[in-house]
């Protein structure tokens, strides 16, 4: 007689952690979520401090009320074409979690639109796109209404690779 381990498989933790709200917001025309609960605050674009040798997605640093925090342009970071920000750009300043703590970061995308109420239905698993493409940082796909919306994990991989760019003085 064999034991049960009360283990839940790698697919069913997943579907269930993208059951919730999602804060979607646009870069282009593709509409993205991240869980509203990692949301710190929405603000305006505010003067961004560039910060030498780090990623080209890595904008700098800003001032938020006396705590220096990380901006990231989602578009530089997706490998899509710079614009011009807009009235429209805003950060999004997060706080997930991570392996040494949770971080504020901030997130530029082109606009925010709504906070939406997805079910377990709704959603499927990242799509696969073969061995040679990473998409860890996509938690899945939700359908609302007529759209589909790509849901973003912030711990697992959107904003794993930020830091400096190694020093090589040789």
């Amino acid at each position: 007689m064999s034991e049960s381990v009360g283990t839940i498989d790698p697919p069913t933790k997943r579907v269930a952690n993208r059951t919730g709200k999602y804060l979607i917001f646009t870069l282009g025309k593709e509409e993205y979520g991240i869980g509203i609960l990692q949301v710190k605050e929405i603000i305006g674009m505010l003067p961004i401090t560039s910060v030498p040798r780090t990623c080209p997605f890595v904008k700098g640093v800003i001032n938020l009320r006396g705590k220096v925090i990380p901006v990231v342009d989602l578009r530089l970071k997706f490998s899509m074409a710079p614009i011009p920000y807009s009235d429209r750009t805003c950060i999004i300043v997060v706080e997930p979690p991570s392996e040494s703590g949770s971080q504020l970061t901030g997130i530029i995308v082109d606009a925010v639109s709504e906070v939406v109420a997805v079910q377990e239905e709704e959603t499927e698993a990242a799509p696969s796109f073969g061995a040679s493409l990473d998409t860890n940082y996509i938690l899945g796909i939700a359908k609302v209404g007529e759209g589909l919306k790509i849901l973003l994990d912030m711990e697992r991989g959107l904003l794993a690779d930020m830091g400096a760019v190694p020093k090589d003085f040789s």
